[in-house]
């Protein structure tokens, strides 16, 4: 049973994985994922395990299972391509919610059907099975509990070490290795079949037992995906937070039902037992409302106590997993094993208890995470599940006083307990807007005159100081198309972006976001830049970036994708070479991908990775930076679908027609220096960085494993980072520009941005503008003495000498006569130094 557990686990982390990579990780198909699963279990368990209940030979048929199960995952390995393809062409890329719930639920629940009905009629054959040697009970609690510490192992072991290191499909032969040693061992164990009596699979159960059976297990699977919602306020919401929440619920469902078995208040009145788990698990629920809201001081009092590192971190995730889990599952795992056996008792076969518990299951994730999430928040859907396990108790306990006593005591700590969303909010700060979806809460936060936008009070996604640095990254490879008239944009964020790029008039744009509350919000950022008037060339989708590129039939001359967080679940499978492909197949003739990289949210290793596996696409790829910042540096790789190079009058005219608000100017591309200043690197270069760095792949998802290293525990700062970079990587002028184009102003440009970038990381900043200027002075003017077009080195010191001329004449005239002397074709130090020695 520990096998079959894990084994059922480990498929459910794999085929999770894989249907988000065609279904899309919109809430709708994320959700619909998992009631297609649990829906898989409930039919295996309803329709075989009356077959079982009546058989002879139930270990047989349990050893026919597991051997099903392994046969359907290898099938699944051949078939999943094609099948997924179509499903992406049934469901279009842009669905409506129903249509797109209805298209995943039925295509999982098709597709997985075969394994995933054996999984539900393996627990009650290994159940009849043992019924000769063990007392009901006893015999279901301790199975129940096998299977379950076995799935505890299946995720540690998927998500820690077989995913990452071999694979999904890999990870899904390693299963059905699992199940072939359960079939082998069960007929071993098994050897003879039984020689008990058959029972009826068509008694007639006590009133109320398999409302019940369902009832619990729809509040209980509604509990665990409220509380991972809520739990991500505070973690990293990497692929290994959430396989410690899914690790932890299993723990504590194992330890109950384990601990049911040799309970001794189990021998009591099966109803008051029943009514008494049912109490103590509303109690519990109710706690855990109220634990979650010191989730924060927790994780940081674990991180205190244990110290840096990825350990430490991950450990302080799986205390928040305890807090909200542990007593809620133990006793969630008692009652199960409690309503089997006395279903058991009054003729409920035990597949068909387990079917209609799974059942309940299955409507779970729509009711609770789509419907009742959005529309009531955290914490009064954490309180409708402790009042619906109230509810469940008996009415004859509802008679007595002390039960409406226990109700009215939950009624005021429900009404006393603050909500368990958090959005943290700065000394003298203020919440702008929350909003809370069924994927995540999305929030602005507005402290020092600057708003932010926050995903789950963890994810920074822009904010109203960053708009240059935003439409930058619009507009570089904007400018880098020779005509475009048509774009796509990956992600939002605070629509900046996508937005700057539609205030060209022959420009129309696409701008696809997982998020709806994000579009939502996002217009609090682009109001204030580009004013309220709705503009007919943006087009805001939300839908999936991945499965939008495969399903719109659409090409564009330009896309860009966002700078994604790497670590974030999901976002690594918009890194891998199937999406990077399918990118390609939408670019129309010429056109060009930019894929922008956080620099300050990947260490140089993860980078690697991606680097590579954009270079199996894109082979003539190239590097350049968004800005100069040290802070936060932004990455960005430039694939061609047919590898032209550039021409340096075709920049020129491009940002010469550039047209506001922001124009190229505003943005320091000034001029096609100023754009093609900003690459680093070289196809050779590139290649020579990656180096043998691992492909990124659908099946060898590395980069969703890879990244969360440093958000955990950062071993280096950003500009560190970046200066790594620049130190690993160049490039030639060859690199970028068409033969016959003179690229030595250009090579001299980014000799001297790479001085401005070194000189930068010693600066200190200060408001004192002499302090400042001594530290800066000599290492700028060498920067525009090897490159006198360099304006980040020329501007400062302009700014600098007219402060300068406030307090220190002379010293303003010598600092102006430099930038004459240097740069004598920008009238701008003339013109100031003009106006110092007038008299």
């Amino acid at each position: 049973m520990v096998s079959s557990g894990a084994a059922a686990l480990g498929y459910q982390i794999v085929w999770t994985q894989q249907a988000a990579l065609w279904l899309g990780h919109e809430s709708a198909a994320v959700l619909a994922v998992v009631a297609a699963f649990f829906g898989g279990l409930a039919l295996g368990a309803l329709l075989l395990g009356r077959r079982v209940q009546q058989s002879r030979a139930p270990a047989r048929w349990f050893a026919a299972c597991e051997a099903a199960i392994g046969a359907w995952s290898i099938v699944l390995a051949l078939l999943l391509d094609p099948l997924a393809r179509g499903l992406v062409a049934v469901i279009g890329p842009q669905p409506a919610p129903a249509w797109h719930w209805t298209a995943a639920f039925f295509g999982t629940f098709v597709l997985l059907l075969p394994a995933t009905a054996a999984m539900g009629a393996t627990l009650p054959a290994m159940e009849r099975a043992l019924a000769r040697t063990q007392p009901g009970g006893a015999s279901i609690a301790a199975l129940y509990a096998g299977n379950t510490a076995g799935a505890v192992l299946g995720v540690l072991a998927a998500a820690f070490w077989l995913v990452p290191t071999f694979g999904l499909t890999a990870t899904a032969a390693v299963c059905a290795a699992l199940n072939l040693v359960a079939a082998a061992a069960a007929l071993r164990v098994f050897a003879r079949p039984s020689e008990a009596a058959a029972e009826s699979a068509h008694a007639t159960p006590a009133p109320g037992m398999l409302p019940l059976l369902a009832a619990t297990g729809l509040l209980g699977i509604g509990y665990e995906v409220l509380v991972v919602r809520v739990v991500s306020q505070v973690t990293e919401n990497t692929v290994y937070t959430f396989a410690l929440l899914l690790a932890v619920y299993l723990v504590g469902t194992a330890l109950g039902a384990a601990g049911y078995g040799r309970w001794p208040g189990r021998r009591a009145a099966p109803e008051r037992v029943r009514d008494r788990l049912l109490r103590s698990l509303a109690a519990a629920c109710l706690l855990g409302l109220l634990a979650l809201n010191v989730a924060e001081p927790i994780r940081d009092g674990v991180l205190r106590a244990l110290g840096p590192g990825m350990s430490a971190a991950l450990a302080a995730e799986a205390a928040l997993a305890a807090l909200g889990f542990l007593l809620p599952t133990l006793l969630m795992g008692a009652l199960f094993s409690h309503l089997a056996a006395t279903a058991g008792a009054a003729g409920v076969g035990f597949g068909r208890a387990l079917g209609v518990n799974t059942l309940g299951a299955a409507a779970a994730p729509w009711l609770f995470g789509v419907l009742l999430l959005p529309a009531l928040g955290a914490k009064l859907a954490l309180l409708l599940v402790a009042a619906g396990y109230l509810l469940l108790v008996s009415a004859r306990e509802w008679r007595a006083p002390a039960q409406w006593a226990a109700a009215m005591l939950a009624v005021a700590l429900a009404v006393w307990a603050p909500t368990p969303t958090r959005v943290d909010v700065p000394a003298g700060g203020r919440v702008v807007s929350v909003a809370e979806g069924a994927l995540a809460t999305v929030s602005i936060v507005e402290a020092n005159g600057v708003a932010s936008l926050h995903i789950n009070n963890r994810q920074q996604e822009g904010s109203n100081a960053t708009v240059l640095a935003d439409a930058r990254q619009a507009l570089l490879p904007l400018l880098l198309h020779a005509a475009p008239h048509r774009a796509l944009f990956l992600g939002l964020g605070t629509g900046v972006t996508a937005t700057s790029a539609a205030q060209s008039p022959e420009l129309t744009v696409d701008a696809v976001e997982l998020l709806p509350e994000v579009i939502a919000v996002s217009a609090f950022f682009t109001h204030g830049v580009f004013g309220s008037a709705p503009n007919p060339r943006l087009n805001l989708i939300a839908a999936d970036a991945r499965r939008f590129v495969r399903a719109v039939p659409e090409h564009y001359d330009v896309i860009v994708a966002d700078n994604f967080h790497p670590a974030r679940s999901g976002s690594g499978a918009l890194y891998t070479v199937e999406h990077f492909r399918a990118v390609r197949e939408r670019l129309a003739e010429g056109g060009l991908f930019c894929q922008w990289l956080p620099l300050h949210q990947l260490d140089l290793e993860t980078l690697r990775s991606i680097v590579r596996t954009f270079l199996a696409v894109y082979p003539d790829g190239a590097a350049l930076l968004a800005t100069n910042s040290l802070e936060t540096p932004v990455v960005g790789l430039i694939g061609r679908r047919d590898a032209a190079r550039l021409h340096v009058d075709k920049v020129r005219e491009r940002v010469a027609i550039s047209r506001p608000p922001p124009s190229a100017a505003q943005l320091g591309l000034g001029d096609e220096l100023a754009v093609l200043g900003s690459f680093v690197a070289g196809p050779n270069a590139l290649a020579a960085f990656a180096g043998g760095a691992q492909l990124n792949t659908d099946d060898l998802p590395v980069v969703a494993y890879l990244a969360p290293r440093i958000t955990y525990s950062a071993d280096s700062a950003p500009r560190d980072r970046l200066l790594a970079l620049l130190q690993a990587v160049h490039v030639q002028p060859a690199d970028i520009l068409a033969p016959g184009d003179d690229g030595t102003r250009l090579a001299a440009y980014w000799s001297a941005r790479d001085r401005f970038i070194e000189a930068g990381y010693a600066v200190r900043a200060t408001n004192d503008a002499a302090a400042m200027l001594a530290q800066v002075r000599e290492p700028l003017l060498a920067v525009l003495r090897i490159s006198p077009d360099f304006s980040p080195a020329y501007d400062p010191l302009l700014r600098m000498a007219s402060e300068l001329s406030r307090t220190d004449t002379p010293a303003a005239r010598a600092l102006l006569g430099e930038l004459v002397t240097i740069q004598p074709a920008r009238p701008e130090a003339i013109e100031a130094l003009r106006q110092l020695t007038a008299p």
